[in-house]
């Protein structure tokens, strides 16, 4: 029997502008008997909603309920034998009540019903307004760090943005690796929040071009990596300020996507351009435990600590400011909507 009950969401009938954003009105989830459903406390604002909002990305269908990420506490569990025999779900231990983050989508909602192997229980000392601080734009960099690029001890690397909320993940996580990050910012504030988490160099593009500074800070030699959320207004640079045998990690497009490219001149130092999505390194249930265990102990260790810089009401208004926000390069760090 399917749920009476109505819960409040946020997300879109069309895609367009931002006045396409609105409230709406759903029926309570009604779990499959492998999903786990969750009261959303905090959820967190990404890049990705503004595309999908626009029509950058095309969505299945409509109407849509925005949002990657979410913590909350667990109010239902699978019913499914197979489930809860399965040892990866038994390696969880969730029950009813625990604080729980989660990724996948549409998570602007006060109550989500989700598969059991995109559930990971929080540490004692996260809350759940860390983790959905964190989550998405923390496993995207740890990933990055380790499987696009994975970054080493003496490595030089360029991290755009490097005061938002991927950014600065990045940051942390190179540095507490023993690398050296050239951090790029578009402010003396920013460049502050940069150096604050671990950049050595910082380059505020306002003021100052890039590829003289990199190649002025590496002795003419370029980085050994590239981290790049940009896309069009970066892309010849980054080939510039690699050096022989570099990464090119192209992981976003906020100034446009990057024009058509011949594969041809990455021969010119032996480059490697990837362009990876967060998803395809967190495939199965057990990339998805482990991801989120790692940075949770990064996160538990103070190694990473997000940096939030504002909370929205959970109103279309709300998350329309918050893609107001987050599209005017003014922001430091993480957005997050306050769901419950």
């Amino acid at each position: 029997m399917s749920s009476t009950r109505t819960i409040k969401a946020i997300g879109v009938k069309s895609q367009g502008e931002l006045d396409v954003i609105e409230e709406l009105q759903l029926p309570a989830p009604t779990p499959k008997d492998d999903q786990v459903v969750i009261k959303v406390e905090y959820a967190g604002v990404n890049y990705i909603d503004t595309y999908e909002r626009s029509g950058v990305y095309k969505v299945a269908t409509l109407p849509k309920v925005l949002g990657k990420e979410a913590a909350g506490t667990i109010i239902s569990l699978p019913t499914s034998r197979a489930v809860t025999e399965d040892k990866e779900y038994q390696l969880r231990n969730l029950s009813i009540g625990d604080r729980v983050v989660t990724i996948d989508d549409g998570y602007f909602a006060e109550e989500i019903a989700v598969p059991w192997s995109k559930v990971v229980k929080l540490p004692d000392n996260v809350t759940a307004k860390t983790a959905a601080a964190s989550a998405l734009q923390g496993l995207t960099a740890l990933t990055f760090a380790t499987e696009a690029h994975n970054i080493q001890k003496g490595d030089i690397i360029v991290v755009y943005s490097a005061a938002g909320g991927v950014g600065i993940n990045l940051t942390q996580i190179a540095a507490s690796r023993g690398a050296i990050v050239i951090g790029t910012v578009s402010s003396e504030v920013k460049a502050e929040v940069a150096r604050a988490n671990g950049a050595k160099h910082v380059i505020n593009t306002t003021e100052q071009n890039v590829v003289d500074e990199v190649l002025k800070i590496t002795n003419g030699e370029g980085v050994h990596a590239v981290f790049d959320g940009v896309g069009k207004d970066t892309f010849e640079d980054n080939l510039k300020i690699l050096r022989r045998k570099g990464t090119f990690v192209s992981l976003g497009n906020a100034s446009g996507i990057p024009p058509l490219f011949q594969p041809l001149r990455l021969g010119e130092k032996n480059l490697k351009l990837v362009r990876p999505r967060l998803f395809n390194y967190i495939a199965t249930p057990e990339e998805i435990r482990t991801y989120h265990n790692k940075y949770d102990e990064l996160l538990a260790s103070g190694v990473v600590k997000p940096v939030i810089y504002k909370e929205y009401p959970f109103t279309a208004e709300g998350v329309k400011q918050s893609q107001i926000d987050i599209t005017s390069r003014g922001t430091i760090g993480k957005l997050i909507l306050k769901v419950a």
